[in-house]
This record gives structure tokens, sequence and C-alpha cells, in this order.
């Protein structure tokens, strides 16, 4: 018989080992699988409206013939669901480049009479249609076998005809959706490395002083884009016995907010050694931001300080950004800081610088509004809604930390913020707490 694209050494269709064709078959990651309903139910379908008692959902590789589904045939292991590719009649389909093979008496025709199968597979007739992938690869066949010879009819063909493109649809949209997939895994997986960029690996130890920090991403189980955030945070040393500590949260997602987080954290350090001002720094970062024409605007906060022996002194300055939090040694909470002007949006800034001190025992705490924003998840039962989180909330969550280090304190915040909105987080949350270790 022959083959458009030729025959391979031991006389089977060239086609057969193409190697785009091997390619679409292994992606479809059907080889080698277990039987499955909506195959085992579109064979039983064909086997059922032509009469025949036996159809298949067979995936031709190079070397094998492998059922998918097998109506008819007592075959409930994978090693017994195949064959050698030369025992099957399958390979037809892969050498004609995609047109049916239909067989009235397979013991007569002289394109079957001398083929391995016919006499122990008992086929008196063979009908095939062959699935496609987009491109045209054969994948494999849709076919019924009859264990008499017999004229197919019109409506027989027609029947297999349309229940091999369900199956090849199937077997497209299972890929599609492997595909859709995956590139979301990809694009999550790059969010997650721009945002590790956006962010110290480690904090700065800071002689004298606790430091703790945890980042949130918002959750995306009810999104269909994984991007990176705009939350960051810092803590470096400036000059002599002077450190800083910033976080800041930039409007929006994507590449341009992280592209805005990544300038605005190596813009503040780069100048905070010219300038102990927290209010000058930030005046600084605006006008950097309006120079590069950054297409999104933030909120920051920003402290200088110094561990003195005794206490940590120092300045703050809020930039749009909700006041940082202080939690004194005998558990009493208060805000820290004046409003002042976001940044990269106007000329002129209005900020203040608000001096600060925390004696042993005393926490600062600074955070972006996902703190103070969280909702309940989308899917929560009516019974299980809560009001948004609060500063009043935060505030009470911190005041309940009473005692704990840095460390504890952020675990405990970050624990109590879950419990609320139940592990979906509306926004990502960045928290860095600073702490002035009581005496041992």
């Amino acid at each position: 018989m022959d083959f458009p694209g030729g025959l391979r050494a031991d006389g089977l269709p060239a086609a057969l080992s193409d190697p785009a064709r091997l390619a679409a078959v292994e992606a479809s990651a059907l080889l080698d699988t277990g039987p499955e309903e909506v195959f085992e139910d579109l064979a039983s379908l064909a086997a059922r409206i032509t009469g025949t008692g036996r159809a298949f959902v067979t995936l031709v590789d190079a070397e094998h013939s492998f059922w998918k589904a097998c109506v008819g045939v007592d075959a409930h292991v994978l090693e017994d669901r195949q064959n050698p590719v030369e025992q099957s009649f399958c390979y037809f389909l892969v050498g004609l480049d995609g047109e049916p093979f239909i067989v009235d008496d397979a013991a007569a025709d002289p394109r079957t009479e001398n083929h391995p199968s016919v006499g122990p597979m008992n086929i008196g007739a063979w009908a095939g249609y062959p699935l496609l992938d987009p491109e045209g690869h054969v994948l494999g066949s849709f076919c019924v076998i009859d264990d008499s010879p017999r004229a197919w009819s019109p409506a027989d063909l027609a029947t297999l005809e349309t229940l091999a493109r369900s199956v090849a649809a199937e077997i497209h949209l299972r890929r599609m959706l492997t595909s859709a997939q995956e590139a979301q895994q990809r694009s999550a997986d790059l969010a997650h490395t721009l945002q590790a960029g956006l962010l110290p690996p480690r904090l700065r130890k800071v002689p004298g002083v606790e430091a703790a920090a945890s980042y949130l991403p918002a959750s995306h189980h009810y999104r269909t884009d994984i991007e990176v955030g705009g939350d960051f945070y810092d803590l470096f040393h400036t000059h002599g016995a002077h450190y800083a500590a910033v976080l800041g949260d930039v409007c929006g997602k994507g590449v341009q907010a992280a592209q805005v987080s990544s300038m605005a954290r190596y813009t503040v350090r780069a100048d905070a050694g010219e300038t102990a001002s927290p209010a000058e720094l930030l005046d600084r970062l605006n006008a950097a931001l309006l120079a590069q024409s950054a297409p999104r605007f933030l909120t920051a906060v920003y402290t200088a300080f110094r561990f003195t022996g005794e206490s940590l002194s120092g300045d703050i300055a809020l930039a749009g950004h909700p006041p940082a939090l202080v939690r004194r040694a005998d558990g009493s909470v208060e805000p820290l800081g004046i409003p002042g002007t976001l940044l990269g949006v106007m000329n002129t800034v209005r900020l203040t610088d608000v001096p600060f001190e925390l004696f042993p025992g005393d926490l600062l705490l600074l955070y972006t509004d996902g703190a103070t924003e969280a909702r309940p998840r989308p899917d929560a039962a009516p019974e299980e809604t809560q009001a948004i989180f609060d500063e009043e909330d935060l505030a009470a969550a911190l005041a309940a930390s009473h005692g704990m280090d840095a460390v504890a304190t952020i675990a405990h915040l970050a624990g109590v913020l879950d419990a609320h909105h139940g592990g979906w987080a509306s926004d990502d949350t960045a928290l860095l707490a600073l702490r002035v270790p009581p005496p041992s």
C-alpha cells in the first residue's frame, strides 16, 4: 500500500516516526494513562450506535498503539491496553495523513488480508477516523471493529467522524488547559522572582535592636493574572551609628509597579547618607519619581534612627502613608507620624519630621495598607463574613502581642490577619518591626 510520506525500513509508514507528530502525541499527556470516563463514554456510544461491540480510542507513537479507551475488550492493566504498532490497523490512519480508513472485509481486502492482527483479533470489518490536533498531526484513531464483515453505512461513518472530532476536541482542550496552567505557573515564578528583588534577602542587623519583617502577596485564587506587587521595605546602615528603615506601597501591580518600587528603594539608599531628615529624603524621592516620569505614584514611611545604648532615638515622616504604631513596654499602643503628601504626583509635597524614642521593651511597627484593609475571602459564607480589618483592629492586635519580641510580634500579626481573611489576602501586605529589647 502506498503512503504519501513513504515507508520506514520496517515497511511501516514513515509518518509514524515524524518528530513533530511524536511531539504532539507526547504533549497529549495521554500515553500510558488509565481509562477515563469521557473517552470510555464516547467509545461506548460508537459501539452501541454501530452495533459492533468493540470500539477504541487509540494514541499511536512510533512503536506502540495505546488504547486510551477499549470497549468490548477485557483489558484493565496498562500492559494489556496496548500492542505493537505493526499489529494495529491504526498505522494506516497515520500513514494516510489524516484520511479515514474503512475496511468492509478485513480478510478479503488486499490492504489488510495479510495483516497479522486480522485472525488473532478476529477482525471482520474495521472503520476508523484519525484524531487530529489543530496543526493536523495524527495522534491516533477512533475506531470500531466488527467480528464479521459488513458494509459500513453512511450513517455509521458520519457518527464515527463526529465522535472522532469530539475526542480530538477533548484532547486539545486538555492540552490548552495544561498549557494555560504552565503559563500561569511561569508567570507566578516570574512574579515571585521580581518580588524577591524588591525585598532584602535578610534584614540588616542593627546593634542593640531587634528587627523582623514579613511580606504576604495578594492572593490569586479568584484571579486569572498573577502579577508582582508594589510593596517594598528595607533596613540599612546610613553612616556612623545611624540606620534607616523604609516601607512603601506603589499604586497598582505588574512590571511598571516593580520598576517604580525598585527605583524608590535604591534612590532612598543612595540619598540616605546625604540627609538626616526623613522628610527631606522623601522629598528627594518625589523629585526623582517626577524626573523619571514614573507612571505610578507611591506612599511611603521613612525613619532615620540611632541606638544610643539605652534607647532608640529617631525621626519619622509619612508620605501619603498610614501612621506607624508604637507599642510601649506596658502594652499601650499609639500612632506615630503626621500624614503627608503621597509621592510621584505633585512637584511640591508636604512632609513632616516627627521625633520619637523607643525605650527598652518598646516596638515600632511599619506596615502597608494590606494590613488595615483585609477583607473576607470572596467565597466566604454569610455567617463567616467579617468587617474590614482596619487600623483600630491592627492596633488591638499589636497590643495583644505585649511582651513579644520583634519576630514573634510579626508572626502574631500575620496570624491574626490570616485568621481574619481566611488565607485570602485582598492586597499585598508588608510588615516591619523594630524593638529595643528589655534587659535580660
